[in-house]
This record gives C-alpha cells, structure tokens and sequence, in this order.
C-alpha cells in the first residue's frame, strides 16, 4: 500500500511483525541532533528552574523494575510497531510533512524534560507518525513516540494542542508510570513482598524482559493521568506553546467520544475523569509566566 493512501488504515495489531534493527540515515541524522545539540543559555537557565506544578515525588515502588531492562523492552517493543506500520505501506517517511511538524513539536519539548528524569539526557528520543484512523498517540519508557494520523487529522489539532498531547505522553515516560505500574501488578500477582525484591531476587527484571505488548495497554489511573496533564502542561509552555490549548485539547477528546461514537482507544488506556479540564484550568496561572518568558525568548532570538 502507498503512503499517499495509508490515511484509510487501521493498524490493529501494530506489534506482530518483526523488523530489522537498521534506520534510516535521516532519520538517525534527527535522532543525533536531538541528543547533541546545545541548549541556549535561555533554555539552560529554563530547563533547571524549579517546577511550577506540584505533583509530588514519583512512587519508589517503581524501582523493583530495573529501568534499563523496561527500556530495552520498549525499544523492542518500538521497532515491532514500526516494522509493522511499514510492511502496510503506514509508516511516514522522514520527509512527510506532519511528520516532520511532529519532530519540530518535539525538539523544543526534549530541552525541558531533564528536571523531570535526569535520567531522560541519555535517552535516545525518538517521534514517528503511524497511518491509522486510531486517535491515539503514545510515548514508551526510553522517549519512544508514535502518534497516529487519526488524533491529527480526526481532531484538527493545531500546533499548541499536537504539544500538549506530546507533552502529556513524554510525562508518562518521565514520571515512569508503565514502571510503577507493572512493578505493583507483577508484585502484587506473584505475591513478592518489597522486601524480598529489594534483597535483589530478581524475579520483576526477568517481568520486564518479557513483556509482549503490555506496554500498549497499561491502563494509568488518575492520579497518573493527573501528574502527565500538569507535567506535560508545564513542559508545553516552557516550550513556547499556549498553556491554554490543554483545555482546548480535552474539550475537542471528550466530544469526540460523543454521539455515539464509542470509547476513543486513547482514552481506553488515559481514563477521563470528571475534573480534568477543572484541574488544567487551575493551573493554568502557574505555567503562565514560563510561556511568556519562552516566547519573548523566542521574539528576540537571533536570525541565523
């Protein structure tokens, strides 16, 4: 199937296929610009400032995964969903243009997410558009980030609100939420203590390592929805996009999902819950001054 016509379909089961290991020369060429280039003396300053949201310090339960092995999976995992795509004639080239729209998304969010996972300067960052009616999008452990057509095209979605969807989904990655996620499940279904995984046992490193497709489908509880909306928020406008658009955003999802057309697949694995656009709204004088600074930053940076 051509790319021109790979709007109509419906990847259903993104993660059978195998694929080669091998990218693309532009494709590594943006993966080595994101990772080595220098940030502006503003942007520096910016990426360091303290958090303007308050949502808490992330659940050390998460550490009974080892991150380097979920990583691993999720690079898999990753490669699976894109060979896939591209045995159907659904995976955008590097030069199509809402691809690279995404990648231009992308490069001004990466800048700020160090205060949020240190760990994240050494992920390799990664945003490819997929062909599929699906409005969904989504970041795995490591920086790995897919959006759908559908969510673009189904949604009109402008700049502002593409950078809160992203800013959302590389939260979920920051805040480690699969990691938390799977270490209580796994915990709690094979009935480990705590203790017994902190005596170095093992058993939830060799979960991680064998994980199938689960990273598709975890399903985040609300308080972690809550910490990805206010994280990708804040991250957004440091970025230089209008923290309005958050709410803007979930009013375009949640009447998506009207008129009988059923449960979106983004919201099946990112529950609504009735105070969302309530709880972005509140915060929206918080993140206020951080994207007036990033514009005026931007007004008056050099022409190159």
């Amino acid at each position: 199937m051509c790319w021109q016509c790979f709007s109509n379909l419906n990847v259903s089961n993104p993660l059978e296929a195998s694929v080669s290991e091998a990218e693309g020369p532009s494709r590594r060429a943006f993966l080595n610009r994101l990772g080595g280039a220098g940030l502006g003396f503003t942007a520096l300053l910016a990426s360091h400032a303290h958090a303007q949201v308050d949502v808490g310090q992330a659940s050390g339960i998460r550490k009974l995964i080892p991150a380097e092995t979920l990583e691993a999976s999720a690079r898999q995992q990753y490669r699976q969903t894109l060979g896939e795509a591209e045995s159907k004639g659904a995976l955008a080239p590097d030069d199509y243009p809402q691809l690279k729209r995404l990648r231009a998304i992308a490069a001004k969010l990466i800048p700020f997410t160090a205060q949020w996972n240190p760990d994240s300067r050494k992920w390799k960052w990664e945003v490819n558009l997929i062909g599929s009616k699906q409005i969904n999008a989504w970041c795995m452990p490591g920086g790995k980030i897919a959006f759908y057509t559908g969510i673009l095209d189904q949604l009109q979605l402008n700049d502002d609100e593409v950078a809160m969807i992203m800013g959302h989904e590389m939260a979920h990655a920051l805040r480690e939420h699969s990691r938390e996620r799977l270490a209580k499940s796994k915990a709690t279904g094979m009935g480990l203590s705590v203790a017994s995984q902190l005596l170095g046992l093992g058993q939830l490193g060799d979960v991680a390592a064998n994980l199938g497709t689960q990273l598709l489908t975890l399903k985040y509880g609300r308080d972690d929805e809550t910490e990805a909306d206010l994280v990708g928020l804040e991250i957004a406008a440091r970025g230089g996009f209008k923290p309005e658009a958050s709410v803007q955003l979930w009013k375009k999802m949640l009447a998506a999902t009207g008129a009988g057309k059923g449960q979106l697949p983004f919201l099946s694995t990112h529950p609504s819950g009735n105070n969302r656009i309530q709880e972005l709204e509140a915060n929206l004088p918080k993140v206020a001054q951080l994207y007036a600074q990033a514009v005026q930053g931007r007004d008056t940076a050099p022409l190159n």
